[in-house]
This record gives structure tokens, C-alpha cells and sequence, in this order.
């Protein structure tokens, strides 16, 4: 063991030995701690690949997370920012640490068997953590920390909220829009004006706005401030800012179609003035917290407790190598658990065989037979003619024990032609007042309406946590059923309907639905296993 002050690695790096010394020990270390973190990094994202992958497709798919292409290239600068902290410092290998990974194999397991992706994302970043305080040590991970957790930000995360922010959203407009006078009828997230129909969107939730703003505010937190009182508070700031500012802007616009006396003049371009705001107020948010910046300070004060011991060089490396290896052993348990379930339940599953046709009812009549889709084997589609109204019937059937993932993945899938600038989403109403297993999907440009359910242990179900716990109870016990997508959209001429014939569908398709209760009944039956029937 090399004695503290030692030239392998001095004790007060700060003081005693010159910088010239410690520069020689980082270029001796530097080799070592890229082999064994570039090493571990390579084998992380194989294990957890499945992830990285469909955080890479969210990156490139979704406007509120394109950012995080930028996330590892900031994280670097971060680092090379913060070159002077560590530049002497020596790895010591922290091997308790991987006692961490045991509880988070446990959260990735059940996160992968409730089909909660960003669970799995957060989990796998949590494991590079581990990864990097392993190898490093907690003094040298103690010195990137930001840096480190900076990456978090890489996890597609917060989509959640979207619901709540077009809450805040609409409560803020409806409050603005009393304040100065402007006549307005507000049912849901649709506001009526004189002058014309807005919609508070999803895309008008400010969910892109407010996630870039927390990712600009907490890289502005760690470069220009050192307190964590400051740090805290100006990211404090960058999560309430956007929330507010979303507020004006869907007020703004909402008063500029008041006085330009057209909703659709004033909602033109809104994605692109909500940019514009935003810029705006970020820089406000900037110029406010400038004034008590301390980026004039090293992230790092020398104390007396600083201390770079460590042992002879070649133990330092077997001890980096073992402290990888072990972090990454730990990270394949949860992989490695859920392939074993998963091959189990498919052996232990009788063979699924797509169903041929669902009929809602006495009363309706299939045109031709049920077309079977090249690329999804188990999904068919049905038109239907029932008291003179044409439908398209569409079910996917999967696998007995399947994990809500793949599940939840086609019902996105089968709706994909809904999704638009102005979605609006609700379940269907029911005559009786009873929770409907429905989602109507109503898209107004391009005009499109489709509706889907989820059947799963027989009995339709809500894409909630019950139906994850279910799914997940299933995966691990058996089941008699088969899960099921189902979706139904009115057969019409989208492209070319007028304004009374949109109207006839949308209230058709209700219609359609609550005219047939006993549907619920024939889809269970054709998700029952062959055994059961």
C-alpha cells in the first residue's frame, strides 16, 4: 500500500505536490479508467440494449426529446469542465458499492414484467451509475456528479404529465380569459369562443417546452452556481417558468383570435410562437440569474479531509476490473430472470390461433372474410355492416402470460393514423353512466376517428396500473385468456367529409358501440384459451 504523500499518489494534491506531479499520475491513471469504463459501458449497453434502442427511436420520433441527442456531449464538457478537481486524483475502486445493484435488479425486474419502459431506462442509467462509483471511488464520482447525473436526462421520461399540464394549462386560460372580459365556454380542453373553437392539445400541454427547460436549467445550475441553495433554486425556477409561461401563451393566443376575430388566423403556426415565447422567457430566466452567479469558484475547495490513497497500480486495475465486472453481473440478473419467464410461459402456452371473426350482434353482416396482416400474424380485420352503418373491425390477439409492453405497443400502433397536432382523446359515455372500456380517438386535421379496448383475463380493461398488475400477475402464474387490442373506425371518406358528415360519424361511432352491450361477451369468449371455450 503506497503511504500517503507518496509520488504514486500524494495526499494533498492541492499543496504538497506540484501540478507538473499531478498531471504525470493523470496521465498514468487516465488509460486505465477509460479501458475499464469504456469496457463496462460497451457491456452495459448490450445488457440493457432493448432500452438504449427504444430511447434512441422516442429521441428521434418525439419533438420534447430530440434534446437528448445533446445529452453525452454535454455530459463531456461537463467533465472536461471539471478537469482542474480531479486532475492528480487517483481511483480508488469502491467494490461495497455494488450492494446498490441488487435492489435496483429488483426494481428492473418489475418495472420489465408492468411494461413500464421508462422504469427500465431509468434503472439502466442507474446502473452506469453504479458502474462509474464502482470503478472511480466515491471521491472521484463525488467530483463529477453533475456531470454523471447529468445523464439521466437521456431517459425519454415525464410523458405522464401531459394530462395534468393541459389541466394547469386550460385552468390558467379560463382564469386569464375572465380577468379581461373575453366571453368564453370551456367543456374539457375545448374553448368556445365567438370568434371560433380552440383545443388545448397535447401538444399545447408544454410538455417539450417544460422538459428542455429543466435539462437547460440544470446544465445553467451546474456551470454558473457552486451553492446548492442557488442551484436548487434556479432549477426550481426553470420547472415553474415554462408552466407559467405555457399559460400565457395558450392565453395569448386565445385573445389574439378575439381580436383578429378568427380562431384558425390566431392558432396558425402556434407550435412555432410557443418556440418564440419560449426563448423568450428563457432568456429572462438567464438574465435573472446571472447577477448571482459563482461560476468565478472552483466546483471544488480543498479541505483537510481530501485524501487519494490507494494501493500498488497492478491491484488498483484488478480491482477496477472486478468492480466492473461484478456491477454488471448484477445488471444481467433482471434481463436474464425475465428471458426465463418469458420462455417459460410460451412453452407452458398452448398454441394461439388468430380467431377467424367477431360479430357485436344479431344484426350485422362481414363483408368478405377477415384479411390477415403480413407482418403481425396474429391481427385481423373485419368490415362489418350493422343497421346499415360500415364499420372496420380490427383485433390483435397475443399470447397467453405476455407483459403489457408488447400490448400496449399495438393499441399505440392500431391508432397511429389518430395521432395529430390536435388529438382529443376521452372515454366513451356510456347511456347508464358506466366506466367505459372505450378510448374514442378523434383527430379534427386530417379528420379521423377510430376507437380501441383492451381485453385482458376476459373482461375489458383501462391501460392503468391494474391492467400492468394483471398482465404482470399472468406472466408469472398463468392464465385462461388471451389478451386483446380491438379497435373500431367508421368506414368514410376522411379526406373529402363535410362539417355535417364529420358530425354524423363522430356521433355514429358512439352510437355504433353502446348499441351492442353483449360485445364485451363474444370477445371474451374468442380470448378464452381452447381449453376453456
Amino acid at each position: 500500500m503506497s503511504e500517503p504523500g507518496s509520488p504514486d499518489c500524494p495526499q494533498d494534491a492541492a499543496g504538497a505536490a506540484s501540478r507538473a506531479m499531478r498531471l504525470a499520475i493523470t496521465q498514468r491513471e487516465l488509460p486505465r479508467l477509460l479501458l475499464a469504463l469504456g469496457g463496462g459501458l460497451v457491456l452495459w449497453a448490450i445488457i440493457f440494449q432493448a432500452e438504449v434502442l427504444a430511447a434512441v427511436r422516442t429521441w428521434d420520433a418525439s419533438t420534447a426529446y430530440n434534446h437528448c441527442f445533446l445529452i453525452i456531449p454535454i455530459s463531456l464538457y461537463l467533465v472536461w469542465d471539471r478537469r482542474g478537481d480531479i486532475l492528480g486524483l487517483c481511483a480508488r475502486p469502491e467494490g461495497r458499492a455494488l450492494w446498490l445493484g441488487l435492489p435496483l435488479a429488483v426494481v428492473w425486474l418489475a418495472a420489465e414484467r408492468l411494461g413500464v419502459m421508462e422504469g427500465r431506462q431509468l434503472v439502466a442509467i442507474s446502473f452506469a451509475q453504479l458502474l462509474f462509483l464502482s470503478v472511480l471511488g466515491r471521491e472521484m464520482y463525488g467530483r463529477l456528479l453533475g456531470p454523471l447525473l447529468y445523464l439521466y436526462f437521456l431517459v425519454p421520461f415525464g410523458e405522464f404529465l401531459t394530462p395534468r399540464l393541459q389541466d394547469i394549462t386550460t385552468a390558467f386560460t379560463r382564469v386569464g380569459l375572465e380577468i379581461i372580459g373575453i366571453p368564453a365556454y370551456i367543456d374539457g380542453y375545448v374553448i368556445e369562443i365567438p370568434q371560433g373553437v380552440f383545443l388545448i392539445a397535447e401538444a399545447c400541454a408544454g410538455l417539450r417546452f417544460l422538459i428542455a427547460s429543466i435539462a437547460f436549467g440544470c446544465l445553467y445550475a451546474i456551470l454558473m452556481y457552486r451553492s446548492p441553495v442557488r442551484r436548487s433554486l434556479f432549477i426550481l425556477a426553470s420547472i415553474l417558468v415554462p408552466i407559467i409561461a405555457n399559460g400565457f401563451r395558450a392565453l395569448g393566443i386565445v385573445s389574439l383570435g378575439y381580436v383578429l376575430g378568427s380562431a384558425q388566423a390566431a392558432a396558425a403556426d402556434h407550435v412555432l410562437y410557443g418556440w418564440v415565447f419560449f426563448s423568450i422567457v428563457i432568456l429572462i430566466l438567464i438574465a435573472i440569474g446571472l447577477p448571482f452567479r459563482e461560476d468565478d469558484q472552483p466546483y471544488h475547495q480543498p479541505d483537510a479531509w481530501d485524501s487519494w490513497i490507494v494501493g500498488r497500480v497492478p491491484f488498483q486495475v484488478a480491482r477496477m476490473v472486478l468492480a466492473a465486472s461484478g456491477g454488471l453481473v448484477i445488471a444481467a440478473f433482471g434481463p436474464a430472470v425475465a428471458a426465463h419467464l418469458s420462455r417459460s410461459t410460451a412453452i407452458a402456452s398452448a398454441p394461439i390461433a388468430p380467431i377467424e371473426m367477431i360479430l357485436p350482434d344479431a344484426g350485422c353482416t362481414p363483408i368478405a372474410g377477415a384479411e390477415a396482416d403480413r407482418d403481425y400474424p396474429n391481427q385481423r380485420s373485419q368490415r362489418l355492416v350493422c343497421d346499415g352503418q360500415t364499420m372496420d373491425l380490427t383485433w390483435e390477439r397475443f399470447a397467453p402470460g405476455v407483459t403489457a409492453a408488447p400490448v400496449l405497443a399495438a393499441r399505440r400502433r392500431l391508432v397511429q393514423r389518430a395521432e395529430s397536432e390536435d388529438l382529443e382523446e376521452a372515454w366513451l359515455a356510456t347511456p347508464d353512466g358506466t366506466p367505459s372500456a372505450w378510448r374514442v380517438l378523434h383527430s379534427s386535421d386530417p379528420f379521423y376517428q377510430t376507437a380501441v379496448a383492451v381485453w385482458v383475463d376476459g373482461q375489458p380493461m383501462r391501460p392503468n396500473l391494474a391492467m400492468r398488475l394483471a398482465m404482470a400477475r399472468d406472466s408469472l402464474f398463468g392464465t385462461r385468456f388471451a389478451p386483446m387490442v380491438v379497435t373500431v373506425t367508421p368506414v368514410a371518406d376522411w379526406d373529402h367529409a363535410g362539417t355535417a358528415e364529420r358530425r354524423a360519424i363522430v356521433d355514429g361511432l358512439a352510437g355504433f358501440l353502446n348499441r351492442y352491450p353483449g360485445w364485451a361477451n363474444r370477445i371474451a369468449a374468442a380470448s378464452a384459451l381452447p381449453s376453456q371455450r
